[in-house]
């Protein structure tokens, strides 16, 4: 027998020594030779105002190295299949561990992915069917709506022994659950043939009226060569088969001046590039034609399942999967519990553990069905750590990305609680937040700062959380803040009335909305916050809604091309020199030939990290010399794009340099507290709140008397959040409506109205339990709502904070 002796000694083992993950000399963004010394299997939470450098540290370093590291063990064939990652500007980096990285990101924008099939659910759940489902109609494909069915049939080749082979005429069928009719999509679409051509003009004289289908280039080689139609006729006199091979032909190789080319009908063209994609992910300018040129409408075949009729027939205790897919999650749960079936009893677990994970963390309201691409950023996240609750790994670094965002004070201690059960399991978790409940359970703070941009980037306090209030720096000062309700509030100018609202989760909501007014609409995650004002109120005439949406930005976009600010300070240039506005675009004409306007060369190394060095020609200034040598007021262009907009304000406000154009976009990017961020500073190097507020400046321009803003506190520090209130203020001051749906405490106590939707999420919510004033929320406390204010407001009764 063997014997086992105990290998514990009093003396410590050296490997226990590596506790810390050590960062020195950072220098990625705006990090200023930083160093830091984090705890392993500690929850360490990172704060600074935004733009300070969080992200930079924590996932363009830490995060970004780890993965970095763990791609390198894969064979060098692996690793070109790999994004190449080059390794962060840092000294030393020790003691990493293996990253797991729960970002804000959307979850994609294909119209095919669900909350079923981004989690596995659906997966599980069509192997359940395949096993359960009467009658029994094939295997777990037969239920998935991205398998289309397949029939075959043909000559096989059959041996039948010493070199004797028959040929037989063999048949092939495999059953896939995808509807014929809508393609797997639950939608139908029908084409107004009237926004795509002009029936009164040939295609020579430009008839089509799609973006992007211009007669100058490849599509009017095709169309002039395919020899299908004559391109000199207007369409209206069309046979009918030269219209249909204009609009419906399938793909048909084509040879046109010695070229083989592929042509294909306007319609199935137009369905495999514009409406592959979610209609919300698209440019602004496809997005119109779409919405202007294309009807979607449930199809009547499947009535939006998506499913084929076979997949529809086979069930389980009376439902189909489409019925259980279109359950809330949490009577889902309760409906996996009622199946007692030992053949597939492994099976079972995993789905209930799955299933119970998505009540735990807060989503219990959501239905597999729903598209993934609908889902807020918050949702998302929380959608992502679903995987990682029930993980078996130990010693793993977790890195969340503000894990509280869209999520009412009631829900953040849930939060709290998943977050210290990663930690107790053993793992290191890294946390980049704003919110005072959740920087509360930290083990050790990093703060950075002192401020954004190029005035942070530096690590202004370290230590426990009680160390950061007595700190005194800004995120100290700010940690214990508590907004005093209004002690008066403005007069309703008229309401926009909401009668019978139904959208998602809504039971019949009627309400009107005071106008002239700033109200705050509240209420837990899946309350029906989101669905009433999508549903009812941004369609209507002069209603401007900023949701989060994610800008999205190449490295050559920066917030002077974002904004169209560059516009009118390319026409002065032009103007004030005599030469054309395109000279001063580092996209067009007064690019640098070396680097392409990019400012850096990129050296491809194949399977190693591109490397990026700064152009010799341009010294990173991105445009030609001699279009440097053309002034405005003194600057040249690459002077301009180099100004912080505080300063860009001043300079095109007064004097030989005003542009009133220009100077408007800067003043509203400076009332979001942007006044630090440089014109030319690209997008990708912008924070998620920077981001949010530059979003927010750019659509304040629209005309509108409505503007209905979707939780503008995201990604913003306490000391950010007074900016924003004094914002709002001014918008409503000039005559506006504003609207904002929000959970942070201090947005609801400046409130001049709430209303509170609730009481719970899903089909427990959904209608209206208060509105009213803060000031009588908190004196009733009738809801969860008023509970969490009134500890807020009376939590440390102080001066107001608020502008």
């Amino acid at each position: 027998m063997a014997t086992r002796t105990d290998t514990r000694s009093s003396a410590p083992h050296i490997a226990d020594s590596h506790d810390l993950i050590r960062v020195h000399g950072a220098r990625v963004n705006n990090l200023k030779d930083i160093s830091v010394e984090i705890p392993k299997r500690r929850l360490t939470v990172f704060t600074g105002v935004s733009g300070s450098g969080k992200s930079s540290l924590v996932f363009g370093t830490i995060a970004a190295e780890s993965q970095r590291m763990i791609n390198e063990t894969y064979s060098a064939f692996v690793q070109g299949f790999m994004p190449t990652l080059a390794r962060p500007e840092v000294d030393v980096l020790e003691g990493l561990t293996t990253a797991i990285i729960v970002d804000q990101e959307r979850m994609g924008s294909n119209p095919r992915s669900t909350v079923g099939t981004a989690t596995d659910a659906n997966a599980m759940l069509r192997i359940l069917f395949s096993r359960l489902g009467q009658p029994h109609i094939g295997s777990p494909n037969a239920y998935s709506f991205n398998v289309p069915s397949v029939k075959a049939s043909g000559a096989i080749t059959v041996e039948r022994g010493a070199g004797k082979t028959k040929t037989e005429r063999a048949t092939f069928t495999r059953l896939g659950g995808m509807c014929p009719r809508c393609e797997g999509m639950g939608a139908v679409t029908d084409f107004d043939l009237s926004a795509l051509y002009d029936d009164g003009l040939s295609l020579n004289e430009g008839a089509l009226t799609i973006p992007g289908y211009s007669m100058d280039g490849w599509y009017g080689r095709i169309y002039r060569g395919c020899g299908f139609f004559d391109p000199d006729k207007p369409i209206r006199k069309y046979t009918r088969k030269e219209l249909h091979d204009l609009l419906y032909k399938e793909p048909t190789k084509i040879k046109v001046e010695g070229i083989n080319l592929t042509y294909e009908g306007l319609i199935p063209k137009i369905q495999k590039s514009m409406l592959s994609k979610d209609v919300d992910a698209l440019q602004p300018h496809i997005r119109a034609f779409v919405e202007r040129a294309v009807t979607f409408s449930t199809c009547p075949e499947c009535d939006g399942t998506r499913l084929g009729k076979e997949a529809r027939s086979s069930k389980i205790k009376g439902k189909n999967i489409a019925d259980v897919c279109s359950m809330q999650i949490s009577d889902l749960a309760v409906w996996v519990r009622s199946l007692d079936e030992p053949s597939v009893a492994p099976l079972l677990t995993g789905l209930q553990h799955l299933l119970d994970s998505f009540a735990e963390i807060g989503l219990g309201y959501l239905s597999l069905d729903r598209p993934a691409g609908t889902l807020s950023g918050g949702e998302a996240q929380r959608t992502k750590m679903i995987r990682h609750l029930g993980s078996s790994l130990t010693d793993v670094t977790y890195v969340f990305d503000e894990p509280t965002i869209g999520l009412h004070p009631h829900d953040i201690a849930r939060m709290n609680d998943l977050l210290l059960q990663l930690r107790d399991k053993g793992n290191t978790v890294l946390v980049v937040e704003h919110k005072p409940e959740a920087i509360a359970i930290a083990d050790h703070v990093v703060d950075l700062g002192p401020r954004a941009g190029t005035e942070g980037g530096e690590v202004v306090f370290e230590g426990t959380v009680e160390g950061l209030r007595a700190s005194g720096t800004l995120t100290g000062r700010h940690l214990d803040d508590r907004a005093s309700v209004k002690p008066s509030v403005r007069t309703p100018s008229g309401v926009l009335e909401v009668r019978g609202a139904g959208t998602h989760n809504l039971q019949d909501v009627d309400v009107d909305i005071p106008l002239g007014v700033l109200v705050v609409l509240t209420g837990v995650a899946g309350s029906g916050k989101s669905s009433l004002i999508d549903g009812s109120v941004s369609g209507r005439d002069g209603v401007v809604s900023v949701d989060q949406g994610a800008i999205k930005g190449s490295r050559r976009s920066n917030p002077a091309t974002y904004t169209g600010l560059l516009d009118p300070i390319r026409k002065a240039f032009a103007k004030t020199n005599g030469v054309k506005p395109a000279l001063f675009s580092a996209n067009s004409e007064g690019a640098c030939p070396a680097c392409n306007g990019a400012g850096v060369i990129y050296t491809d190394l194949g399977i190693m990290a591109t490397v990026e060095s700064t152009c010799e020609d341009c010294e990173g200034r991105r445009f030609q010399a001699e279009v440097l040598e053309y002034t405005f007021g003194g600057r040249s262009i690459a002077d301009v794009l180099a100004m912080p907009v505080a300063e860009a304000e001043e300079f095109f406000g007064a004097g030989e340099a005003r542009i009133p154009a220009a100077h408007k976009i800067l003043q509203r990017l400076a009332d979001v507290g942007l006044g630090y961020v440089t014109l030319g500073q690209p997008l990708t190097t912008l924070s998620g709140g920077e981001r949010q507020r530059l979003k927010l400046a750019t659509r304040m321009a629209e005309k509108g008397g409505v503007y209905v803003l979707d939780e503008p506190t995201t990604g913003l520090h306490l000391a950010d959040v007074e900016q924003l209130l004094g914002l709002l203020d001014r918008l409503v001051d000039s005559g506006k409506s504003v609207i904002v749906i929000e959970h942070h405490q201090a947005v609801m106590a400046h409130a001049d109205w709430i209303i509170d939707l609730g009481p719970g999420a899903g089909h427990d919510g959904g209608r209206i339990v208060f509105e009213g004033t803060p000031a009588d929320l908190v004196t009733t406390r009738s809801t969860l709502t008023g509970e969490h204010l009134a500890a807020y407001v009376g939590a440390r009764p102080g001066p107001s904070r608020t502008p």
